[in-house]
């Protein structure tokens, strides 16, 4: 079995991509999107950190958190996460006996700084546009996007046009 070594920064800001099993497209329901908002409030509330940019597609996610400054463990708060989604829902189990509804694996990145934050950010707020679901960000309802406008960090308007920055990032 492979040995992945995850990049740990106590209270780092930390880009993730999750995408569920084979790609299908599992949060495209009203239910499941509400049952992901639950799992994130019942670990928050357990293991707190905070969601400083998110968008939910119908087969993947992408965040950013911050954790707390003597922290490291996301992987635990993506397990539970993972699992508080799963319960109940029926799909599949693998040869495992895993419900097939993620991948086994997630991508992340720490942030290295303020440009590198914003450029995550304005990866993250874009997503929808750049898959084609909308022609702006502001029209996609499940994305973080409208709090940071209500923020003063974007424009309204933003996103009309492909940010610049962004066009070599892929993690999808």
């Amino acid at each position: 079995m492979s040995q992945y070594i995850r990049a740990r920064q106590p209270g780092g800001t930390y880009f993730f991509t999750v995408v569920t099993h084979q790609r299908q497209p599992l949060l495209a329901s009203a239910e499941m999107v509400e049952r992901l908002r639950q799992a994130f409030r019942q670990v928050m509330a357990r293991r707190p950190f905070a969601v400083e940019a998110m968008v939910i597609l119908p087969d993947h996610l992408h965040c950013l958190w911050r954790l707390p400054s003597d922290d490291v463990n996301y992987s635990e708060r993506w397990r539970q996460i993972k699992r508080f989604v799963s319960i109940g829902v029926g799909v599949d189990k693998n040869q495992r006996g895993e419900k097939a509804l993620w991948q086994r694996r997630y991508w992340e990145h720490v942030v290295r700084d303020e440009k590198d934050w914003r450029r995550h950010c304005d990866y993250i707020h874009y997503n929808p546009v750049k898959h084609g679901y909308v022609t702006r960000p502001s029209d996609w309802p499940h994305s973080s996007f409208a709090r940071a406008v209500a923020q003063g960090r974007y424009e309204p308007g933003w996103g009309e046009d492909a940010p610049p920055g962004i066009g070599e990032m892929d993690y999808e």
